[in-house]
């Protein structure tokens, strides 16, 4: 009984539900059905406004109609006039624009035969690039290649920089390790310069990022320790310094901006192991500096040769200068002789006029001339 009392109960209250949605929907409904007929009404007021508007407005367009026509037809006559006369203008602009029209194809025609001409440079200078690229990728694709351009990099930089009796290619140790160059400086000493090219390392940065930048920097440690243990050799007249050249400005540049797990810089390391890292320019400014170094001792060594030579000059000319003197009292001397001789030449030979002059007279000759006659040997040699 409950189950049915309470089955009524919810059925009673559906239906007044129902009811009240009912009425509710109808009190919706009359409220639309107002606002459609008070909106139909307004559309019916603008209706009857639009047809007194559009009877107004065909009466204005009939008006305006006639006008148009009577305009049209002046305008018609007046084309018609004007077209005759305007024919001979258009004939003439015709002409000068097939003219115009003609040259402008033509320039157009050489403007592009020569975009074409620079278009078959320009692929071919692709193709050269492409071969050069090619080229280059095999030059640097082994290690022996790009150890061979480094050496061959290196031998053209100290050939430029240095006379060749200043330096030496693949000089080898007494233990037997070959560097690539050594630099001969004063007092038999020695500079080794060692190319080392870590491109491998270098090319896996960009794609692996801090793990290859880590098999760079150990690249480099590695070299620089290598360098020191074979090339700096004292015993053999080297410095306690020798040079890395590095080949290619950007793996140098890498160099110097990496740092190693100590946070040490990798070129601060090179420095401790007394190894200098260099580039092309670097090592070029490096060889030019060393190549004024050993000029300038070469100058001083002319300079101290000559010093010694000028005196040895001195030391002869003192001797000569001692000679000369010598020379010059001899000279004296006999300057002296010769005018006392010509002094008693001068008077023999006047004697002798006076004895001859005596003769000629046929006087006896005189007794206190025999005394004058009694002439000096050299003047005996001269009167004869």
């Amino acid at each position: 009984m409950n189950v049915i009392w309470i089955a009524v109960a919810v059925f009673a209250l559906v239906l007044i539900g129902l009811v009240v949605w009912v009425l509710f929907q109808n009190t919706q409904d009359q409220k639309k059905n107002e606002q459609l007929g008070s909106q139909m009404n307004e559309m019916r007021r603008d209706f009857q406004g639009m047809s007194t508007a559009h009877t107004q407005s065909t009466t204005k367009i009939e008006t305006l109609a006639g006008t148009v026509a009577s305009r049209l037809e002046a305008v018609t006559k007046a084309l018609q006039d004007g077209v005759k006369d305007s024919a001979q203008v258009t004939s003439k602009i015709t002409s000068d624009a097939q003219a115009a029209m003609s040259t402008e194809l033509k320039n157009t025609r050489e403007q592009i035969n020569q975009i074409q001409r620079q278009l078959g440079e320009v692929q071919q200078a692709g193709k050269q690039m492409f071969q050069t690229a090619q080229t280059l990728e095999s030059i640097l694709g082994g290690t022996k290649s790009r150890g061979s351009l480094g050496e061959v990099t290196l031998e053209r930089l100290l050939e430029d920089s240095l006379p060749s009796s200043q330096y030496s290619r693949q000089y080898r140790f007494r233990s037997g390790e070959i560097a690539d160059a050594v630099i001969f400086l004063r007092d038999k000493k020695m500079m080794a310069v060692d190319s080392k090219f870590p491109l491998d390392a270098y090319r896996r940065i960009g794609a692996e990022g801090d793990d290859a930048r880590k098999a760079f920097v150990t690249s480099i440690k590695g070299h620089a320790d290598s360098i020191a243990r074979k090339y700096i050799v004292p015993d053999e007249g080297t410095l306690d310094l020798a040079l890395m050249f590095v080949p290619s400005e950007t793996v140098y540049y890498e160099l110097l901006m990496s740092v190693d797990s100590k946070g040490q810089a990798v070129d601060a390391y090179c420095r401790s192991r007394n190894i200098i890292a260099v580039s092309p320019n670097t090592l070029y400014a490096h060889l030019c500096v060393i190549g004024m170094g050993l000029r300038g001792m070469q100058i001083e060594e002319n300079a101290k040769r000559l010093s010694e030579n000028l005196s040895g000059m001195r030391k002869q000319l003192d001797t000569f200068s001692e000679y000369f003197e010598k020379i010059g009292t001899h000279l004296k001397n006999a300057q002296q002789s010769y005018t006392e001789a010509d002094k008693r030449f001068d008077k023999a030979s006047n004697t002798l006029d006076s004895l001859l002059t005596a003769t000629d007279a046929g006087q006896p000759a005189l007794e206190d001339t025999q005394d004058t006659l009694a002439l000096p040997p050299a003047a005996a040699k001269k009167s004869a």
